[in-house]
């Protein structure tokens, strides 16, 4: 009796265990068959799955991230990383700045010629110079040109809490301490040096303008974010109670906010593929980061009369993230003698990433046209 009893015991245990493991198993499929729906193409093991999955508001989770996924990011099939890039001399670093934070930026240089000019570039909302911005940099590299790149604090490897603006005023004076500090260098301080702004990054290369009018020669800003749409702004009580909570709770994840891949990316394969870019913040926007990014456009907007330096604005007509209308008013607007607007037909958001592929090609174009044409002036008008 007691050994059947014994039996049973073992029995019902082995039984256990196995049905544990059985549905562990399952646990371990799904979770791979939801990486892999997240991930098209791609098999994503357990592990790899635990590093996405953890909290990235604090930086050592996105570089842990960033650091196991690159390969994979640069391998997908996008227009942006076909480019080849033999010979480019690229440069990832790090710098404790003045206000003591580890700032990630990057350099893209062609491999034997002199660069004909510098081109220091201003990231969006919630993203980072790597992942799409790679394939980019490598493009303009390619065609001659040194690029320059950093993530603002707070975002991508840049330390910092994930997407949190303290003070947009601080922000960009940190991306000018960082990129005076790269013109200072006697490889790059002949050169002719660009502005290079892309949505949220629009704005950031604006207030650089702004507190250094005479710094830069010249700036192409893409779908930039320069004023809110006058349908588009809140009301004057909602803006005041928002700025009242904001007050208490500045870190809270509350401003309500759509898709931006499904608003900015207007081919759908390349919509999925924002799921490859591991660091981007994805979440609601933080209550102080919606403040600060509404005193920007507002200060912006009373500015634009201004923007002195020859320009270069692109944005696409069915843009919802950023309005066409509003880059038209700028283009009015500012008192550059030298300056030009192109519109793109059909085009959302983002014109270099989420495009199909011919209209990415002739974005580039245009950019590059202008960049030869400027580059060119300034080297003129240099050696007379």
């Amino acid at each position: 009796m007691t050994l059947r009893s014994s039996n049973l015991f073992i029995f019902h245990h082995f039984q256990a265990c196995r049905i544990q493991g059985l549905l562990l198993r399952r646990r371990e499929v799904r979770t791979l068959a939801m990486a892999s729906s997240r991930f098209p193409g791609v098999v994503v093991d357990n592990e790899l799955n635990k590093i996405l999955d953890a909290n990235m508001d604090h930086v050592a989770a996105r570089r842990q991230a960033r650091q196991a996924f690159k390969d994979i990011q640069l391998g997908i099939d996008h227009i942006l990383f076909k480019t080849q890039c033999h010979g480019l001399k690229m440069k990832e670093s790090y710098e404790v700045n003045s206000r003591g934070l580890e700032i990630f930026y990057k350099s893209w240089l062609p491999g034997t010629a002199r660069p004909k000019a510098a081109v220091f570039y201003c990231h969006g909302y919630g993203d980072t110079c790597t992942f799409f911005f790679e394939g980019i940099a490598r493009k303009l590299a390619s065609a001659g040109y040194g690029v320059f790149a950093m993530d603002y604090p707070g975002f991508g490897l840049s330390e910092g809490l994930h997407c949190y603006i303290p003070s947009f005023n601080e922000l960009v004076d940190d991306v000018i301490e960082l990129y005076s500090k790269i013109r200072e260098n006697p490889e790059f301080h002949s050169l002719p040096s660009f502005l290079f702004g892309q949505s949220m990054g629009g704005a950031v290369a604006l207030k650089m303008h702004l507190k250094q009018p005479s710094a830069w020669d010249g700036a192409f800003l893409v779908a930039p974010m320069c004023k809110i749409a006058d349908d588009m702004v809140p009301p004057k009580l909602l803006t005041h109670i928002l700025i009242g909570v904001a007050n208490v709770l500045p870190k809270h994840k509350l401003v309500p906010q759509k898709n931006l891949a499904e608003a900015a990316f207007r081919d759908l394969k390349k919509r999925e593929q924002t799921a490859y870019n591991v660091v981007a913040y994805k979440d609601k926007p933080r209550l102080w980061t919606a403040v600060e990014m509404l005193k920007t456009t507002q200060e912006i907007e009373q500015r634009l009369e201004e923007v002195s330096l020859p320009l270069l604005i692109l944005h696409g007509e069915a843009d919802i993230v950023t309005d066409p209308s509003v880059s038209k008013e700028f283009y009015e607007k500012a008192s550059s003698s030298d300056k030009k607007l192109k519109l793109y037909k059909d085009a959302y958001h983002s014109l270099l990433e989420g495009e199909p592929d011919e209209m990415i090609i002739q974005v580039f174009s245009d950019i590059i046209s202008w960049l030869d044409e400027h580059s060119l002036k300034h080297s003129s008008s240099s050696s007379t």
